[in-house]
């Protein structure tokens, strides 16, 4: 019995790490992607920030994040790591993979959603108000809204979501939509990029420097995406937990699938010309749509409900434009709009209620929007949130980080 114990602690500690691997890869996905979707000046700065916000999310959820958002006790952080992985890696209560190994699984979600703020904000804002907001966002306001769906809480002592139906398996709101939420706060703060907007109301379109970048992001995300749903089965050692993987990653790549199709050919009706990038976003809004519940749809049910997904960012990713929000990777949609999706999802295959989903949504979107809009304005009024008119027009490449991604080939100053 006990080295049955032992074997199956094991298998479950090495697949949470190695799916927490493939979460973490997902920031690849996203550097590149939104790099391949920035013009060539803005380059370096995007990549900055997806690197600095990676650290500073993994440093900020070690010194209060994890805390926060399972009510502490178990995290000490500076002092060895968290109590109960001793030599053997065996916890004090029977638990059945390391404590250490759920805390870098959780840490590489809040870098994701981290980095869907990232992709909004692009090409005007400073780097340094960035940083700061990530210190809040991955240190206080992502924990709490987590401690009040995954972690349990009372949401300030008023009702817990479980309680009211709420289910998110891997987090199209907690994490998706909290990103989304917090990118959208930004951007209202922040405003549009110059000449984006005409005073007429048109909408100029501004095109990526590199789409085979953004295309190999895309391609990253979506195999990451099997260890951040795959992963929220949080075992593989038995034949239960085995079956249970294999439909997540199958329901996982189908919607995709269905995201991808259904957007393509959404956009060819629209526009009438086969626009990758609302297929690259298809295929993301596929994957977040499918994100809260992949374990319980027939394979056939989550083709379409990645389809709704592909659908929907479209008409999404069109009417924010018109409503003058400018989202340059179209993060907001994607993540918010097909975030909120994939809740009221759920209930369709049951294991959540209409109710309790909606709830949710609010409380997650109300918290993280208000206290990321507070957040914002103060940092606009401390350092400014935006570069100069010149900066932006020369590029922030040169004003944030000092140096061009591609100087032999773009000029970003010409």
């Amino acid at each position: 019995m006990e080295t049955t114990f032992e074997l199956g602690y094991a298998l479950d500690t090495f697949y949470f790490l190695i799916c927490g691997a493939l979460v973490m890869w997902m920031a690849a996905g996203f550097a590149m992607l939104e790099a391949g979707l920035v013009r060539a000046k803005n380059t370096t700065e995007i990549l900055t920030k997806n690197i600095a916000l990676f650290a500073i999310a993994c440093t900020m959820y070690m010194i209060c994040g994890y805390g926060i958002m399972y009510g502490g006790g178990d995290w000490v952080p500076f002092l060895g790591g968290i109590v109960g992985d001793g030599a053997t890696g065996v916890a004090d209560e029977p638990a059945t993979y390391a404590p250490s190994a759920d805390f870098f699984f959780q840490v590489v979600f809040v870098a994701t959603a981290m980095s869907i703020v990232s992709g909004a904000v692009a090409e005007r804002m400073k780097l340094w108000a960035f940083l700061a907001f990530t210190v809040v966002m991955t240190g206080f306001i992502y924990p709490m809204e987590g401690a009040w769906t995954w972690g349990g809480a009372s949401v300030f002592g008023m009702y817990t979501l479980g309680d009211l139906g709420f289910s998110d398996f891997a987090g199209s709101g907690i994490v998706h939509m909290a990103g989304a939420a917090a990118a959208l706060a930004g951007v209202l703060v922040l405003g549009a990029r110059k000449g984006k907007y005409t005073a007429d109301g048109k909408v100029n379109a501004i095109p990526g420097a590199n789409l085979p970048l953004a295309t190999l992001g895309t391609f990253i995300l979506w195999m990451g995406w099997f260890g951040f749903n795959g992963g929220s089965v949080l075992a593989t050692a038995t034949v239960e937990s085995a079956n249970a993987v294999a439909v997540v990653f199958m329901n996982t790549n189908a919607a995709a699938a269905g995201g991808t199709i259904a957007a393509l050919i959404v956009a060819r009706i629209m526009f009438g010309k086969a626009d990758l990038t609302m297929a690259l976003n298809g295929a993301l809004a596929g994957l977040v749509a499918i994100t809260a519940e992949p374990s319980t749809p027939t394979p056939l049910t989550a083709t379409l409900f990645g389809a709704l997904g592909g659908i929907l960012v479209v008409f999404s990713i069109v009417t924010l434009d018109k409503l003058k929000i400018d989202d340059p990777v179209g993060a907001i949609s994607v993540h918010g709009v097909v975030g909120l999706l994939g809740l009221l999802l759920v209930p369709v295959t049951g294991g959540a209620t209409f109710s309790g989903q909606i709830i949710g949504a609010l409380t997650i979107f109300v918290w993280v929007f208000v206290t990321s809009l507070v957040v914002w304005l103060i940092i606009k009024a401390v350092i400014g949130v935006r570069v100069s008119e010149e900066e932006e027009f020369e590029g922030v490449d040169i004003s944030e980080c000092g140096l061009e991604a591609y100087p032999d080939f773009t000029g970003g100053r010409s």
